[in-house]
Parts: C-alpha cells; sequence; structure tokens
C-alpha cells in the first residue's frame, strides 16, 4: 500500500483497493505487471532528438518520411505529444521541453530543452514553430522566452504560432477534448498577435 500510495493521484484507499485487487486475482497478473514496470525502466528513454519517449534512441514520430518536416510543434511534456496526437489533425515533428519556466516550483528555463529546441532548428528544415503550450501565466512566459531565444539566435525568419485558445486559459492540454484541441490546432494564430490580445 506504501509503494501504491506514493504515485501522483493515488491515496491510502485507492491504493489499498488496488492491492486487494492484485491479490485477488491470478499470480500471473501480478508477475506481468511486476515484469512490465520493469521493462518500462530499462527499455524506455527520452528520444535524442524531441525528447519524447521511445523504446529506441529516436522515436518513432522522428523516424517516419511521411511527417511533415517544416512544422515543429513544442509542448511541455509527453503527455501534450499524446494529447495533439489522438486530435488526428497535426502531422509535423514534435519538440517536448520537459515543463515549463516556474519559478515558485524551482524551474528555471534551463531547466528545459530550450537549448536543445534552438539547435535543432539550425540543423533543420523547419519553417514554422507552434507554441502548444499550456494557457496560464507559466506557459506564456516560457513560449515568450523560447520565442525571445530563437529569435537571438539569428532565426526570426521562422514563422511563430500558437495553437488558438479554443482550450481554455488555465487548461492543461491533456484535459482538452479532442475536437477543442484538434481546432486548437487547425487554426494556429501568428505567435506576435497572441501577444496583443
Amino acid at each position: 500500500m506504501a509503494e501504491f500510495s506514493r504515485l501522483p493521484g493515488i491515496g491510502k484507499r485507492t491504493a489499498l483497493r488496488l492491492v486487494l485487487h492484485l491479490l485477488k486475482s491470478p499470480k500471473e497478473d501480478s508477475y506481468r505487471l511486476g515484469t512490465v514496470l520493469q521493462r518500462l525502466r530499462s527499455e524506455i528513454r527520452y528520444c535524442t532528438i524531441c525528447h519524447n519517449i521511445s523504446e529506441r534512441d529516436v522515436c518513432e514520430i522522428c523516424n517516419d518520411p511521411r511527417r511533415d518536416k517544416n512544422v515543429v510543434c513544442v509542448v511541455e511534456d509527453i503527455r501534450d505529444v499524446i494529447a495533439v496526437e489522438n486530435t488526428q489533425q497535426y502531422r509535423g515533428h514534435y519538440h517536448v521541453l520537459g515543463g515549463i519556466i516556474s519559478p515558485m516550483d524551482g524551474i528555471g528555463p534551463n531547466d528545459l530543452q530550450i537549448d536543445s529546441l534552438i539547435t535543432r532548428l539550425q540543423k533543420g528544415e523547419f519553417t514554422e514553430v507552434i507554441m502548444a503550450l499550456p494557457a496560464t501565466m507559466e506557459g506564456d512566459t516560457t513560449s515568450f522566452y523560447a520565442f525571445k531565444k530563437i529569435g537571438q539566435a539569428g532565426l526570426s525568419h521562422l514563422k511563430f504560432s500558437t495553437i488558438a485558445r479554443g482550450v481554455s486559459v488555465g487548461d492543461e492540454l491533456e484535459y482538452a477534448d479532442e475536437v477543442t484541441l484538434g481546432r486548437s490546432i487547425i487554426q494556429r494564430v501568428p505567435y506576435e498577435n497572441s501577444m496583443l490580445k
């Protein structure tokens, strides 16, 4: 119970229910869960290009020749990649920052994958950067910081956009319904214009 309750969103009651469920289930179910958890730690890694999770050094999305090599969608974390992919409206590449700037949580720009984004933009064929970060003060701060850093790196010729604000302010992408998130991707607006609203 103690180990289960250490997981986010799992309280003591839920932990007890999970333990009792495993005790009632066939032993094979518990063994399979244990094996999968071990494989999670030993076989899953971060993509060396976009920082998405992968079983290889380069993830399936970065390896897919059918993806649009001209567009990169910058997201906070892996859950956002999954959320955008579930809309089936976006066929470009991703870049996972690994968080957003949040001084209250001790997260600064150097804790994020912004430098690797700039390096990637300098080497790649990208023409557009979509900032798909949360519609929060921290998300906007991170977008603005990345936008400035990219401009300082001599990449101001790139088109910058942010997802349309169909996603409610304060909402996380993983909780947005697929229709709203899909429309937000399709109806994205230039980043400069979003700063004026």
